[in-house]
Formats: structure tokens, C-alpha cells, sequence
């Protein structure tokens, strides 16, 4: 047997959000998306080789910098392309049903897979104000599936208090998911299917395909149904099969610390999350 070695949860998660990725798909992450960033460009040097990369705000066609910056919209982004759109022809293509994949995330998300990323609180009792979602809300309803993630999952206690990320309802929703306070995608004539994966630092989800909630598929190696339970304000369904994810390899490991030297990928993470570390 080869000797063992070691994987960061940062770069578990970068394969996961990846995994979601199909070959000859066209794939779009959006502004604040270092993990997307870092996912897409590994699919596309892996087992979706011939996806369409759309590189960020820039929307540059396959780019292929020398380095991963700390923002998604740094002008490096475009160096090595194949082609440049203006990112307004990124919503066209969503609008007539040819943008394949998405990335989300959100300061809630709730169990049908809305985001929130506009305010904490009520319009009138504004608690917490975020920068809002840009043309996340366009797109969430227009191209086929989107992946959710969040490296935020985990409850954090304050007190005898507790604050999810995964809530029962978002206070605001700003990317719709499948079942909104307006109503159903399809009672709303949205253009896509919705979100199809979530992916997060304590597990993988996909969605009951009766209900439209979330459904536990995968766990980490150092997590459990309970850890999940106690960190989701909802009970999510428990998939009758669910156990821990595939694991990569050595080599697909190797190739995200080769694409992404700087680390992006760890940026999103409480300092806390980074120490876990798991043997392959």
C-alpha cells in the first residue's frame, strides 16, 4: 500500500462543487465565487473536458490564467481565453435555456434552496443589510440547474442562541429555488429546472424530487447524519443510502493545489474549518 496523504476540507469541497459539473455543459460562476472558480477550471482540466467555461464577470470564453486570483473579477481572468462575451450575452444565453450551470450561495439558505444575500431582518426592521445578488435572482430562474455552496453551515452558538445558515425560510429571497413564497417554478414560468445540488462543509445534498426539499446524499469522513441535523434549522430528508463520499485521488488533489498556488479556495472559510484534515 502507497503511504497515506493528507487532504484539507478546502480542497474536498472544491472537488464536490466540481463533481457537479457535467462535460459539454456551459458553466458560469458569478462575482464572490473563489470555490466555483476554483471547481470549474478543475473539471474542465478533468472529466469535463469539453464543458464552456464562462469566466466570471469578465466572461471571458475558457480562460486559462497563470494563477487564481483573490476575486473572481480580477482581469487575469481573461488571459489565455478562447473568446470574450459581454457578460449581458450570459443572460441571453440563461433566457433561452442554453446556460447548463450556475453557482450559488447565500447567508440563508432555506430548504427548497432559496438564497438570501440582500438583508437580515424584515424591509421595515432591516437587521443586517448584504450587497445583494447582482443578477443572481435573473439567473437562479433561468439556466437549467445551479449548485449551491456554502462553507458556513455549521450553527454558531452565541450564547443560548443559535444561527443557521440552513433555515427554514429565508428572510429575503433573492435567488429562487424550487418552491418560493410566490409559488412553484413552474406556477411561476421560470426558464429553468432550479437547483439540483447543494454542497457544504458538513455534507452533499441533492432534492427529493416529490417535495423539492433538500435530501442528505453524502457525508465527510468526520461527520455524521446528527452533526448535520444539529447545524440545519430544517429537517432535511435522509437518503435511505446516504454514506460518506468518494474520496479523490492523490493526483486530483495535486491538480487543485497546481491550479490554485495562492489558495483561493480557503478564503470563504472560518479559520476553524481549515484544520480539518483527512487521510486518503
Amino acid at each position: 500500500m502507497g503511504e497515506k496523504f493528507e487532504v484539507g476540507i478546502d480542497e474536498l469541497l472544491v472537488f464536490n462543487v466540481a463533481r457537479t459539473i457535467r462535460d459539454r455543459t456551459t458553466v458560469f460562476h458569478g462575482v464572490s465565487s473563489p470555490i466555483p472558480m476554483v471547481a470549474m477550471y478543475y473539471a474542465k482540466l478533468t472529466h469535463a473536458k469539453d464543458m464552456v467555461y464562462f469566466g466570471g464577470v469578465s466572461s471571458a470564453v475558457d480562460p486559462n490564467p497563470p494563477f487564481f486570483p483573490p476575486t473572481t473579477n480580477d482581469w487575469v481572468m481573461i488571459q489565455g481565453r478562447t473568446a470574450m462575451v459581454t457578460v449581458d450575452k450570459i443572460f441571453d444565453l440563461a433566457q433561452r435555456g442554453e446556460l447548463d450551470r450556475s453557482f450559488f450561495s447565500g447567508a440563508q439558505i432555506d430548504k427548497y434552496g432559496n438564497q438570501n444575500v440582500s438583508m437580515i431582518g424584515t424591509p421595515d426592521r432591516c437587521k443586517v443589510k448584504f450587497p445583494g445578488g447582482a443578477g443572481g435572482c435573473n439567473l437562479s430562474g433561468d439556466c437549467v440547474n445551479y449548485t449551491i455552496w456554502t462553507t458556513r453551515h455549521r450553527a454558531q452558538k452565541k450564547g443560548d442562541r443559535k444561527f443557521f445558515t440552513l433555515v427554514n425560510k429565508c428572510d429575503f429571497v433573492t435567488n429562487v429555488g424550487h418552491v418560493t413564497p410566490y409559488g412553484r417554478r413552474e406556477e411561476l414560468d421560470l426558464v429553468g429546472n432550479g437547483p439540483d445540488w447543494v454542497v457544504t462543509e458538513l455534507g452533499v445534498f441533492d432534492f427529493d424530487e416529490v417535495t423539492k426539499t433538500m435530501r442528505l446524499r453524502y457525508l465527510y469522513p468526520d461527520t455524521t447524519v446528527d452533526d448535520v441535523l444539529d447545524s440545519t434549522e430544517f429537517e432535511p430528508i435522509i437518503h435511505p443510502n446516504v454514506g460518506v463520499m468518494e474520496m479523490p485521488t492523490r493526483e486530483e488533489i495535486e491538480i487543485i493545489r497546481r491550479i490554485d498556488p495562492l489558495g483561493v479556495r480557503k478564503l470563504e472559510y472560518p479559520e476553524q474549518e481549515l484544520a480539518r484534515r483527512f487521510q486518503i
